[in-house]
């Protein structure tokens, strides 16, 4: 069973997430802010991290940062959960090997994204 991270500030959504991550048969594990899911992807060496961009103390583009220079992270996969798919920080994501999906997104969706994430680096 993968785990996965759920890094997301905003409690109606964190608990979507991982409601419909359980759901699909995934261990979900989760962090309200930036600096916390550093702590846990080190912790919990998840397979997958699902994160907000815009989070309080530390955003999720700052995380991603740190988590992408540390030996032990470097290698998780990261989607970035956005509102703005428009924002010039997308394009940085993505020349960045990254990926993001937009809220507001569907289930079937969001489940489809990790799957093939996943898939990609299993």
């Amino acid at each position: 069973m993968s785990k996965i991270l759920v890094a997301e500030d905003e409690k109606d959504i964190r608990d979507l997430v991982g409601f419909t991550l359980k759901l699909a048969g995934y261990e979900v594990v989760f962090a309200v802010n930036g600096a916390d899911a550093i702590a846990l992807a080190r912790q919990e060496s998840p397979s997958l991290i699902l994160m907000d961009m815009r989070m309080p103390i530390m955003t999720g583009e700052e995380a991603a940062d740190q988590l992408r220079s540390s030996p032990d992270t470097s290698g998780i996969p990261i989607i970035f959960l956005t509102a703005r798919d428009s924002d010039p920080l997308i394009s940085g994501i993505i020349s960045r090997g990254m990926d993001y999906i937009c809220k507001p997104f569907s289930i079937d969706q969001l489940t489809a994204k990790v799957k093939d994430t996943l898939a990609a680096v299993q």
